[in-house]
């Protein structure tokens, strides 16, 4: 900041307060809110259509998702589908298969989870399991496709 950009702040005599509006960042905001019918999804379309900032709505209903695409605050999105649709929502809580490492942990699986998704977990202890003992590992890999001196039955 130059030194007659600071003087003109401080002596900025046209608003209240000195400080400058910080605009919004253009962000993806991923909701998950239960959308069973036609209805549904016009209703919670036209929740968020209205917002100022918004540039774009998707919804996938098989998925029970909800992206706003705009300059919006995430928390205000939320909040306003709530109180707009009535239903209960929240914050797209899945990821991708592949980014977990241990996809069949206890807080990670999710039967109510969309095909290739699982639960994201932000809790250390799920995160970082403990590595399976020796002999889990000697009674899986004895009855492995991958190794060839495996059980003669099969």
């Amino acid at each position: 900041m130059g030194v007659l950009d600071h003087f003109s702040d401080v002596f900025d005599c046209s608003t209240g307060s000195s400080h400058h509006n910080k605009r919004k960042q253009l962000q993806t905001v991923e909701i998950k809110v239960k959308i069973d019918c036609e209805g549904c999804e016009r209703k919670v379309r036209r929740s968020v259509e209205g917002m100022k900032g918004v540039t774009s709505v998707q919804i996938e209903p098989k998925q029970h998702k909800l992206t706003v695409v705009g300059y919006v605050e995430a928390h205000k999105v939320l909040s306003r589908v709530a109180h707009r649709t009535g239903k209960k929502v929240e914050f797209w809580p899945y990821v991708p298969y592949d980014v977990v490492q241990h996809p069949y942990a206890q807080g990670v699986y999710d039967k109510k989870a969309p095909a290739g998704y699982v639960r994201y977990s932000e809790d250390p202890r799920v995160n970082q399991l403990a590595r399976a003992s020796s002999t889990e590992v000697r009674y899986t890999t004895a009855f492995s496709d991958e190794n060839p001196a495996a059980c003669v039955v099969m």
